[in-house]
C-alpha cells in the first residue's frame, strides 16, 4: 500500500485535486463557485479525518487551511460543482432535489481507503446553488458542530459513514427559527452519489443519463462487476447489501438517523446527511429522534423497513438497465437474510456470546422487551452487562439499578447466565471483548447541546474534548467519566427536527 501524500499547511495548492464526478455529462451538475464567508475561523478539526488524505495536524490553524474550507478559496485543480438528484422524502415522491447547499470542491488520494483510494471534499453550507429551492445556501454552527461530531463518532464506533475533516464559521447571520451564525463542514466520502441520484433520471425518463451514471458509480467504486454477467444487478445486489448491514450497525449501538429519505441513503453504504440524529437513552423501540417525523415514519424500531423500502425504490430505478423484473427482485431479496445475519452477529458480540445457538433470536427478544419494560438506557446497559460474572448476583446490581422491573431482568439475566454457562463462558474473557464493541461515550444529545452553546460564545474548547472522548469509546477514560452518565432531566425537553 502506498504511504499518504505528505501536505503542508503552507501547500494547500499542492493537494493533487481532481474531480471525477465532473467528468460525467453537465446535465449531472451545475459548475460554480462556492459564496465567501467574511472572516472565517476555525470551529473545529478532526486529526484523523486530515490524515486520510496526508494532511499533517499543522496544517489545521493555518490561514490557507480555514479560507479553503470555508470555501474563500479554491485550491489549484477543483473544479466546484453541486450535483443534481431527486427523491422521496417521507414516502412522498419530492421531485428534484440537489445539493441546495453543498459543493463538492473535487477528490483528492486517500490511499487508505477501499475501493477507490480517493476521498472527496464537499463543503456543506458554501451558498446558494440553483437546487437551493426556497433556502438560503447556508448552513447553521449548530447543525455543522452535530454533523462533524457524530461523523466522527460514527467512524469511531466503526460504522459505514461520510466523515468530517473540519467545520469553519463566521459572524454572518443566518435566519432560520432564530437568528443563528454561518458555517461550512468539510465533508469527505469516496462519493456523495445518492439513491435519489438514480431516481432523478428514472422518473425524468433519461435512461441515457441513467445508464451513463450507473456506468460510473460501477467504474469508479465497483469495477469487479464490469464483468459480471449483468454489471446492474451486481450492483443493486451489492448496494443492498451494504445497506442492510449498515442499518443492522444503526440498531445494534442505537443509532437514529432521523431522516432516511431516498436522497439521504448512499450507494456505497455509509451513513450519509446527519441531520436530526440521536443515540438512544431510555429504550424505546418506537422513539422518534426526528421532532418533524410526527407520523413516526423513521423511528427507530422502522429504520430496517425503511432501509428495504429504499432499496426498493432504488430498484425500481435500475429495473431499465437490469431489464429484468424477477432478476430485480432477485437482487433485492438479499436484504431481509443480510440484515437478520448481521443483526444477530453483532447482538451476539454484544451479550459476548462465542456461539450460535436455534433459541439466540428468543434470548435477543426478550431482552429487548425489558429494556422496553423499563426504558432502560440503552448504552449504559450493554457496558455494564460486561461486568456480570456468572453465578455472582452482587455483579448484577449496577445493571439491576438501570431497570424498574427488576424481577423481569432478574428472569432474563438467569436465562443469559444459562447461555453462557453452555458454552463455557470465562468472565474475564467475555467483559473484554464486549467492551470492545460496547461504547461507553456516544454522542448523546445534552452533550452535543453543552457543546454548541459554548461554541455560539466563541469558546470551541468543549467541541474539542466531546471530539476526544468520542474519538475512543470503548475505552474507560476514568477521567471522562461525565460524559459516559445518564442525562440530566432537562436533556428530556431537546428537540431536533429537520432544520438541526
Amino acid at each position: 500500500m502506498n504511504a499518504p501524500i505528505p501536505h503542508t499547511a503552507c501547500h494547500l495548492n499542492d493537494l493533487p485535486l481532481a474531480n471525477s464526478f465532473a467528468s460525467l455529462p453537465p446535465a449531472h451538475y451545475t459548475a460554480l463557485m462556492p459564496t465567501p464567508l467574511p472572516a472565517p475561523y476555525l470551529v473545529c478539526a478532526s486529526a484523523s479525518a486530515a490524515a486520510l488524505i496526508g494532511l499533517d495536524s499543522s496544517c489545521i490553524n493555518d490561514a490557507a487551511f480555514i479560507e479553503t474550507f470555508t470555501g474563500n478559496r479554491i485550491p489549484d485543480g477543483s473544479k466546484p460543482l453541486a450535483a443534481v438528484y431527486s427523491g422521496h422524502q417521507f414516502g412522498v415522491w419530492a421531485g428534484q432535489l440537489g445539493d441546495g447547499r453543498a459543493i463538492l470542491l473535487g477528490d483528492v488520494p486517500a490511499p487508505a481507503i477501499i475501493p477507490s483510494g480517493r476521498l472527496e471534499l464537499q463543503l456543506k453550507g458554501a451558498g446558494l446553488t440553483p437546487y437551493s429551492r426556497m433556502g438560503d445556501g447556508r448552513a447553521v454552527l449548530r447543525s455543522s458542530i452535530r454533523e462533524f461530531l457524530c461523523s466522527e463518532a460514527m467512524a469511531a464506533l466503526g460504522i459505514p459513514t461520510t466523515r468530517a475533516l473540519c467545520v469553519t464559521g463566521s459572524d454572518q447571520i443566518v435566519l432560520r427559527e432564530q437568528r443563528e451564525t454561518a458555517a461550512v463542514a468539510t465533508r469527505m466520502a469516496q462519493s456523495f452519489v445518492r439513491f435519489g441520484s438514480f431516481e432523478h433520471w428514472f422518473y425524468n425518463e433519461k435512461h441515457d443519463e441513467l445508464k451513463t451514471l450507473a456506468d460510473y458509480v460501477i467504474a469508479q467504486f465497483y469495477p469487479q462487476f464490469q464483468a459480471a454477467e449483468n454489471p446492474y444487478k451486481a450492483l443493486l445486489t451489492e448496494v443492498t447489501l451494504r445497506t442492510a448491514q449498515m442499518i443492522a450497525h444503526w440498531q445494534a449501538v442505537g443509532f437514529m438517523h432521523g431522516v432516511m429519505n431516498t436522497d439521504n441513503m448512499s450507494i456505497l453504504g455509509l451513513t450519509l446527511d446527519y441531520g436530526p440524529f440521536g443515540f438512544m437513552e431510555a429504550f424505546n423501540a418506537t422513539h422518534i429522534c426526528n421532532h418533524t417525523d410526527q407520523q413516526g415514519r423513521y423511528s427507530y424500531a422502522r429504520q430496517p423497513q425503511i432501509g428495504e423500502w429504499n432499496c426498493y425504490a432504488l430498484g425500481q430505478t435500475l429495473l431499465p438497465l437490469i431489464g429484468d423484473v424477477d432478476e430485480t427482485q432477485n437482487a433485492l431479496r438479499i436484504y431481509k437474510p443480510a440484515y437478520a445475519e448481521k443483526f444477530a452477529e453483532l447482538m451476539r458480540a454484544k451479550l459476548g456470546l462465542q456461539t450460535q445457538q436455534p433459541d439466540d433470536g428468543k434470548l435477543f427478544d426478550a431482552l429487548f422487551a425489558v429494556l422496553q419494560g423499563s426504558h432502560a438506557d440503552f448504552t449504559l446497559f450493554f457496558r455494564r452487562l460486561g461486568e456480570l460474572r456468572i453465578g455472582q448476583p452482587a455483579s448484577r446490581e449496577a445493571l439491576r439499578d438501570l431497570f424498574i422491573d427488576r424481577a423481569a431482568f432478574d428472569n432474563w439475566a438467569l436465562q443469559y447466565e444459562l447461555r453462557l454457562q453452555l458454552e463455557n463462558s470465562d468472565d474475564d474473557a467475555r467483559k473484554l471483548a464486549m467492551h470492545a464493541v460496547n461504547p461507553k461515550y456516544v454522542l448523546r444529545n445534552y452533550l452535543a447541546q453543552i457543546a454548541i452553546e459554548k461554541a455560539q460564545n466563541k469558546d470551541f474548547s468543549e467541541v474539542a474534548k466531546l471530539l476526544q472522548v468520542l474519538e475512543k469509546p470503548f475505552d474507560e477514560q476514568p477521567e471522562n467519566e461525565k460524559y459516559a452518565a445518564l442525562p440530566p432531566d432537562w436533556a428530556n425537553d431537546l428537540e431536533v427536527s429537520c432544520s438541526s
